[in-house]
C-alpha cells in the first residue's frame, strides 16, 4: 500500500478588517489617512488651539494667581488659595452651583422630552406641518438676550401677558409680578424662558434622526398587530438611541454655560437666588476684578464640562471603531 503523506493546508486568510483591528492605533490612522488629511485639517486645528485650548489653559493658569485684571497690577502666584476661598468662603458659589445642577437636571427631562413629543408629532403627514416646525424652531435662532428681554417684558406685572393672563383668569392681583421678583421662583421663571428656547432645536434633531427609523420594520410591526407604543417602544426609540445621546450632550453644555438669559431678565437676582456659575465667573472677574476667583470659578465650569462630555466622546469613538 502507498503510504499518504499528509499535507498541511495553508492557514485561511485573514480578512482585512482583523488585520487592521490588529494594528496599532498609530497605523490604522495612517492607514485611514489622517496624516494625508492633516495639511487640509491643519488651519481649522490652530485656529481651535488658539481660540479654544489656549484661553481654556489660559483661564486654568489664572486661577492660580491673584490679579485685578489690570495691567498695571502683578500677577500674584497663589497656589490653590482661590479654590479655597471658593469651596469655603464664598456662599454665593455654592448657591450657583445649586441652581446650575438643577438646572442640568432639569434640561436632561423637559426640553429633551418636548423636543421629542414635538417632533414625533410633527414627523406625521399633518396639514402645516412645515409651518408648525418652522415656528417651533425660530426661538432657537434667536439671540438669547433678545429672548431674555422678551420673556422680561411678559413676565411685568404692569402690562405683561402673564399678569393679564392671571387677572383675566381671577388669580391674584397679576401674579405675573411675583415671578422674577420672587427668590424662590426667579430660577424656574428664567428656566421657562430657556426651555422656550431649546425645545425647538431638540426637535430638528429629533426629527433628523426619525428619518433613519426603518420603515418596513414598523410596516411589519402593525401587521403584527403592535400598536403605537409597542413601535415606539420596541422600534422607534432603539433607532433614536445616537440622536438621543446627541441631543443630551448638546442639552447639556447650553444648560452649563446658560448666561445670556440671567443676566437679561434677572442679573442673577433676587439677593442672588438666580445666580449660576458662568455669570458668577464673569461678575468676579469683571465687576468685582477678581480674576483669579473669577477663573477658579470658570476651571470649576470646565472640570463639571468634561466629566458629562468625555463619557460621551469615549462612546462615540467606540462607534466609530465598531
Amino acid at each position: 500500500m502507498s503510504k499518504i503523506t499528509a499535507t498541511r493546508l495553508p492557514p485561511p486568510p485573514v480578512l482585512d478588517a482583523q488585520r487592521t483591528s490588529k494594528k496599532p492605533f498609530a497605523r490604522r490612522i495612517a492607514k485611514g489617512g489622517f496624516i494625508a488629511a492633516l495639511p487640509f485639517l491643519a488651519p481649522a486645528l490652530a485656529a481651535y488651539v488658539v481660540f479654544v485650548i489656549g484661553p481654556m489653559v489660559s483661564a486654568v493658569r489664572l486661577s492660580l494667581y491673584e490679579w485685578s485684571g489690570f495691567n498695571s497690577d502683578p500677577q500674584v502666584f497663589v497656589g490653590f488659595d482661590n479654590y479655597v476661598r471658593l469651596f469655603t468662603q464664598d456662599p454665593v458659589f455654592w448657591t450657583a452651583m445649586q441652581n446650575t445642577i438643577v438646572w442640568v437636571l432639569l434640561s436632561l427631562v423637559i426640553p429633551t422630552t418636548l423636543g421629542l413629543v414635538m417632533a414625533l408629532a410633527l414627523n406625521r403627514p399633518i396639514f402645516g406641518r412645515n409651518l408648525f416646525r418652522s415656528v417651533f424652531y425660530i426661538p432657537g435662532v434667536l439671540a438669547p438676550i433678545a429672548i431674555a428681554n422678551m420673556w422680561r417684558w411678559m413676565y411685568n406685572p404692569n402690562y405683561g401677558v402673564f399678569s393679564e393672563i392671571s387677572e383675566f383668569l381671577g388669580i391674584g392681583d397679576g401674579s405675573g409680578a411675583t415671578f422674577l421678583s420672587d427668590p424662590k421662583l426667579a430660577i424656574y421663571a428664567i428656566f421657562a424662558a430657556f426651555v422656550w428656547q431649546i425645545a425647538g432645536l431638540n426637535m430638528v434633531l429629533f426629527l433628523a434622526g426619525l428619518q433613519s427609523v426603518s420603515k418596513e420594520l414598523v410596516e411589519s410591526a402593525r401587521l403584527d398587530g403592535a400598536n403605537n407604543w409597542n413601535v415606539f417602544r420596541h422600534i422607534t426609540l432603539p433607532a433614536l438611541r445616537p440622536t438621543i445621546i446627541v441631543v443630551l450632550v448638546l442639552t447639556i453644555v447650553h444648560s452649563i454655560k446658560v448666561f445670556d438669559l440671567v443676566v437679561g431678565m434677572t442679573g442673577g437676582g433676587p439677593a442672588q437666588s438666580s445666580q449660576v456659575l458662568a455669570l458668577w465667573s464673569y461678575s468676579q472677574s469683571f465687576l468685582q476684578h477678581d480674576f483669579g476667583m473669577g477663573n477658579a470659578i470658570a476651571a470649576v465650569l470646565l472640570g463639571i464640562t468634561l466629566v458629562l462630555v468625555i463619557p460621551y466622546l469615549i462612546w462615540s469613538s467606540k462607534g466609530n471603531e465598531d
